[in-house]
């Protein structure tokens, strides 16, 4: 354990930042989850609703220093593609 005030305080605010990080990614984990949800149910209006929540998440994350902005462009063109690509 840090004796230093500094460096405690540095642990406490690593921590927080993880905690926020991982929050911020698990919620773009799930809304990407529900775009191939509603892929695979074959409902075109939703997915097309489901990707544009979905995208502005990860556009968000991405502005929060979550994700590298290719990162976001990879997650975004993927799902992207993969609603348009619906029969």
């Amino acid at each position: 354990m840090a004796n230093i005030k500094s460096a405690k305080k540095r642990i406490l605010v690593t921590q927080i930042r993880a905690d926020r990080n991982k929050a911020i990614k698990s919620g773009v984990k799930t809304a990407i989850k529900k775009v191939y949800a509603a892929i695979e149910s074959g409902d075109k209006a939703v997915a097309a609703a489901e990707l544009t929540a979905a995208t502005k998440t990860i556009e968000m994350a991405g502005s929060k220093g979550v994700y590298h902005k290719n990162n976001v462009a990879r997650k975004v063109a993927r799902i992207s593609k993969a609603v348009n690509e619906m029969a």
